[in-house]
């Protein structure tokens, strides 16, 4: 599966097929996939006791088949490969409320009531991203991502108190490895100021904010990465490669853009959809 994009589309970097959550079964999470409801954690963590319990372990041992399939891919791929972590939020996301949620309220409510048990939690979670991102580096990943799927159901003010520290942390100790750190999140633009101070040479941008605008709150010295509305693939031909070009046009040739949607691709996507998207940003890159 990460091989599949490049050959069948002609992308310009392979992102490593694995789920965000695998670090949760050997810190002491287990989950499991049931169909139509994602993952789904059959113990939550709820307590201090529970959370208490947790451990740090040594991803290079615990999570083995990820490293080599790392070194696999570096001797099959001709473009760079990326590798990815969940972020803190978006972990304790699903430990503490037990599979997807539209609002958060257990999460929340541990920030609320017992906010060092969060920050505990929090820390050890940064702790095993890095852990896990720096042994990915190591195995040949030549760009690291750190996806934050959720955060943006935080306002500012609680992502600066409950979140950002940890992650600066976390980014911080990323810098050794000497690769390029991409920041992604969605729904986060009211918090695109806090995510650069948290760190990364790149922050994603979802649709939901012109290109333009969020550079312009993001400020130069840094990378952006997006944004185009990943239900556009979905849309005629020629409705799609004009979203495409409005986000060309607002990158407007700068250095430092990454063209990629905002989100994934939806299941419902056409193929020669994505590939038309492909062809149609290399030829204008090429002018």
């Amino acid at each position: 599966m990460t091989l599949e994009p490049v050959d069948a589309l002609g992308v310009d970097a392979a992102i490593l097929f694995s789920d965000l959550l695998l670090p949760l079964a050997p810190l002491g999470v287990p989950f499991d996939f049931r169909s139509g409801d994602g993952p789904v954690i059959e113990t939550p963590l709820r307590s201090h006791a529970q959370i208490a319990a947790l451990a740090r372990f040594e991803p290079r041992e615990e999570l083995a088949p990820t490293f080599a399939a790392i070194h696999l891919l570096r001797r099959e791929l001709d473009v760079p490969l990326i590798g990815f972590a969940g972020a803190p939020f978006t972990l304790a996301g699903y430990a503490v409320e037990g599979g997807h949620s539209t609002h958060f309220a257990h999460v929340k409510a541990l920030m609320y009531e017992q906010p060092s048990v969060w920050h505990g939690l929090a820390e050890l979670l940064a702790q095993v991203a890095a852990d896990y991102l720096i042994a990915q580096a190591e195995a040949g990943a030549q760009a690291l991502m750190l996806f934050d799927s959720w955060v943006g159901v935080l306002n500012e003010a609680d992502y600066r108190e409950f979140v950002l520290p940890h992650v600066q942390a976390l980014f911080a100790s990323l810098a050794a490895t000497g690769v390029p750190l991409i920041h992604f999140g969605t729904g986060t633009g009211h918090l695109l100021g806090a995510l650069r101070e948290a760190g990364g040479d790149v922050i994603g941008v979802d649709w939901r904010l012109p290109l333009d605008a969020a550079w312009g709150m993001l400020g130069g010295g840094v990378a952006v990465q997006g944004n185009l509305d990943p239900t556009l693939l979905l849309a005629p031909r020629e409705r799609l490669l004009a979203g495409v070009d409005d986000v060309l046009a607002r990158a407007a040739g700068r250095a430092g853009h990454v063209f990629n949607l905002g989100h994934g691709v939806l299941p419902a996507t056409p193929v020669e959809n994505v590939r038309a998207v492909v062809e149609h940003v290399h030829a204008r890159s090429a002018r």
